[in-house]
């Protein structure tokens, strides 16, 4: 039985936000870190309780550490080597297994993210800008009384018109394939495949495998608790859209070049089921947007190519345990919108988005070295994932025949890692032992 009372909101709920704010804390001393975590705890949100007030309430809270955080907070040594090594070691130490090289790397990155004196982040959703606004003044004033709390960098997020559904800056419809949970209730969507253990993305529970092991110690501050990879990555709206025309000597021609890299067309309809015109309708419609396999539908990947974006992050028939690997993903976008008809501008736009799981190793990093980043998935020879792979100019993306064969060579860069870091998201009890943790 899920204990939605002591799971923190972001693992389970998306909250109808269209804007928010991550704010980057450091702690000077412990008993500081405490002082401040304590005056927060009552605004955390649970699952149960956004759940049950998701209609009236207007912004939602999350808290997370870095493994050094935790330390910072008074964590003791050997309740600290528990955790994972992956956890322990961050994603800076991570670069080269991520794939995090040339304008990607950790040395290049803002906002003190790849700084040792990131210690948490806290996340807030709201409904709209006024209240994202009033939460933050709230903040501020709380920081104001609370000495040895130090912000060291924030990030506003903000929905891109139009509205009416989530999309990227680039305009590919958002949130369309993600697992669901055996026991909250969530029936899967037609080609979503069946509920996934809890323990696949929430500590102490059953996973695919089995019962839980060798957890953080000691136990009320795992249970309930996930791992979080943060990534803040730019989009180069201009880039894109002008890498379309150069490619493409119509605009249908390059809304079907946009819909090969995805692997959908930008309103979400799945290349399998719509392969030469956009159905703007499929595309919204959950119940058929998600029905489809490539092993008998799209086994040579005429329609989605075999090295395009959601054909890598979820190759769903076509690769072996992919139950272990599923992952869950919360997050937003961030910078203005540039109009359709407008030059890049030299600002900065983007998707700033968590990836929630039980096993960094097992489920991210798996992700992003064996599927996103690996030369020759599907044998593909030289090429990465062409929408967030690493790219400098030297690999290609290969659309087969039906209805057009193209090889495209030196492909650029659409994407830049801007930040990132790994935190661990732990329950509500164990927030409260965090919190008290001077009187232990």
């Amino acid at each position: 039985m899920l204990e939605f009372e002591d799971i923190q909101h972001i693992t389970l709920t998306r909250v109808p936000a269209i804007t928010g704010r991550y704010e980057f804390l450091s702690f000077r001393e412990p008993m500081q870190g405490r002082t401040w975590l304590a005056g927060i705890l009552d605004k955390v949100a649970s699952a149960r309780d956004a759940s049950a007030l998701l209609e009236k309430e207007r912004r939602w809270l999350s808290v997370a550490f870095t493994w050094a955080g935790l330390g910072a907070l008074g964590v003791d040594e050997t309740s600290l080597a528990t955790y994972p090594e992956e956890f322990r070691q961050g994603m800076v130490a991570r670069a080269q297994v991520l794939g995090d090289t040339g304008l990607n790397h950790p040395d290049r990155w803002i906002g003190a993210l790849a700084s040792p004196r990131l210690h948490a982040i806290v996340i807030l959703f709201a409904r709209d800008v006024a209240e994202r606004q009033r939460v933050t003044r709230e903040h501020q004033a709380y920081l104001a009384r609370t000495p040895g709390v130090e912000v060291l960098s924030s990030l506003d997020l903000d929905a891109t018109p139009p509205f009416d559904h989530a999309h990227d800056h680039f305009g590919y419809r958002d949130r369309l394939s993600q697992p669901v949970i055996e026991g909250t209730g969530e029936v899967p969507t037609p080609g979503s495949g069946a509920p996934l253990k809890p323990g696949e993305f929430i500590l102490g529970y059953p996973d695919e495998e089995g019962p839980p092991v060798n957890l953080p110690q000691p136990a009320i501050l795992s249970r309930n608790g996930s791992y979080m990879a943060y990534r803040r990555l730019e989009e180069h709206v201009g880039k894109f859209r002008d890498f379309l025309r150069e490619h493409g000597k119509t605009p249908e021609e390059q809304e079907l070049i946009a819909a090969k890299l995805m692997g959908r067309w930008r309103s979400g309809a799945p290349l399998v089921l719509a392969p030469e015109k956009d159905d703007p309708a499929l595309g919204a419609d959950p119940q058929r947007n998600n029905n489809f396999n490539y092993k008998e539908m799209d086994p040579h990947g005429y329609a989605v190519p075999l090295g395009s974006h959601i054909r890598r992050l979820n190759p769903r028939d076509t690769a072996a345990n992919l139950n272990r690997r599923r992952m869950i993903r919360r997050g937003a976008t961030y910078g203005p919108h540039l109009p359709e008809n407008a030059s890049e501008d030299g600002i900065e736009r983007g998707i700033a988005a968590f990836v929630i799981c039980a096993s960094l190793v097992r489920q991210f990093e798996f992700a992003q070295n064996v599927w996103i980043n690996d030369r020759n998935f599907h044998e593909l020879a030289n090429e990465h994932d062409p929408i967030i792979g690493t790219q400098d100019g030297t690999l290609e993306f290969k659309i087969p025949m039906r209805p057009i064969r193209k090889k495209i060579t030196g492909l650029p860069a659409f994407t830049t890692l801007k930040g990132g870091a790994y935190f661990f998201l732990p329950g509500l009890k164990a927030l409260r032992y965090l919190a008290t943790l001077d009187g232990r």
